[in-house]
């Protein structure tokens, strides 16, 4: 594999590793809404301020209350596991190909 090859299948697992974090993200603001946690304190006003725009494109989209459960959070995990799995493919058919 060619030096562009190697380079490309690095720009993947950057952009992968980039997604992974924001899982994380949206699995802990969705853990910290279970606690009501104080919502003065930076930290969890940093957590909303990333998380809430893909919760409310998923709610725009679809109905992800159920019983006072909000699936949102679950709906963009799912989702973004899909696209960590295409983008994985297309690096490495990208790198194959230069």
């Amino acid at each position: 594999m060619s030096d562009l090859g190697v380079m490309v299948l690095k720009l993947g697992s950057l952009f992968t590793g980039l997604i992974e974090i924001y899982i994380w993200v949206v699995i802990i603001s969705a853990l910290l809404s279970f606690v009501n946690p104080d919502p003065y304190n930076p930290i969890v006003q940093f957590l909303y301020r990333v998380t809430n725009p893909a919760y409310s494109l998923v709610r725009k989209f679809m109905k992800t209350n159920f019983n006072g459960i909000d699936l949102a959070p679950l709906v963009i995990i799912i989702g973004l596991q899909v696209v960590t799995i295409l983008l994985t493919y297309i690096f490495s058919v990208l790198a194959s190909l230069v």
